[in-house]
């Protein structure tokens, strides 16, 4: 299976999104930013749909790479039905806080990274139960508090962020962990889950569908320790950086710049530190 590839910022295999087939007609998996509607669009018709003929999208969570495209979508197709976590459900109606959030992330370049941040009505939006259109549907928590993921009868989990990130066919895989949730326990408890439920593919928005799940989760939860006790140790930004995008190209050696696109190495430092001291203040 291959996702719409968005070509965000013109670049291909960065961020994508899956066409799913539901008891209730087809839906997509995740929608991505704005700035890359058209796209999507583009790839619907390649599957020869419109984006009028969707019924449902499933978010797995409301970062702008994986949900800032809703509102625009839901603008143009009224009639389609949005499903994130409960947590996720406010922010999907009145993006203003989630907006202030990422533009003092990102600054000024916010708008070409993102662009419009739109509210999509209430009536359109529904917090996920255990099962979402004959997917089951569970939390996956670790790289963002209110994260979901959802897992079709064919085998294929739908994982957002929760498997990580894997760019190019490459064998690394990236834990992201971008501030201001990341927790590493709630991390590798989600690990577990989706090894409890042993799928038969992994379908990650950054990017593609891997086969190989136990070895792919393996590494993942190896290197989201290890990062994760680098920066516990003491490590600093720059130090971190350049530790990281050697670790990657010591697998992958000519996909280090890939990975910082799909991932900047310096949201992984931002977000770990921030748990580490966030966990000694409350032991203080």
């Amino acid at each position: 299976m291959k996702p719409i590839d968005l070509l965000h910022l013109d670049t291909p295999g960065i961020i994508g999104c899956y066409l799913v087939e539901t008891d209730d007609g087809p839906a997509l998996f995740d929608c991505g930013p704005a700035t890359c509607v058209e796209h999507l669009k583009t790839g619907l018709g390649e599957r020869g749909l419109a984006l009028t003929d969707l019924r449902h999208l499933l978010l797995s969570h409301i970062h702008l790479d994986h949900a800032g495209a809703a509102g625009t979508l839901v603008r143009e197709h009224p009639g389609l039905q949005v499903h994130v976590s409960e947590i996720g459900v406010p922010h999907v109606i009145d993006p203003s806080k989630l907006e202030a959030s990422a533009r003092r992330l990102y600054g000024d370049a916010f708008d070409a990274l993102w662009g419009e941040l739109a509210p999509v009505p209430a009536e359109n939006v529904h917090a996920v139960g255990a099962e979402v259109v004959g997917l089951e549907c569970f939390p996956t928590p670790g790289h963002a508090s209110h994260h979901v993921s959802y897992l079709d009868s064919q085998g294929t989990l739908y994982a957002g962020d929760a498997a990580g990130v894997r760019i190019g066919g490459g064998a690394f895989v990236m834990p992201p962990c971008p501030p201001p949730e990341f927790d590493l326990e709630a991390w590798e408890q989600t690990i577990f889950e989706i090894e409890r439920r042993a799928p038969d593919r992994l379908a990650l928005i950054h990017f593609g569908a891997y086969n190989e799940v136990e070895a792919h989760l393996a590494t993942l939860r190896e290197t989201l320790d290890r990062w994760a006790q680098w920066i516990a140790d003491g490590m600093d930004e720059q130090t971190f950086v350049a530790a990281a995008r050697q670790d990657v190209s010591q697998t992958d050696p000519d996909l280090a710049d890939a990975y910082d696109r799909a991932a900047p190495y310096w949201h992984h430092y931002r977000g770990v530190e921030r748990y580490w001291r966030k966990r000694r203040e409350g032991t203080a």
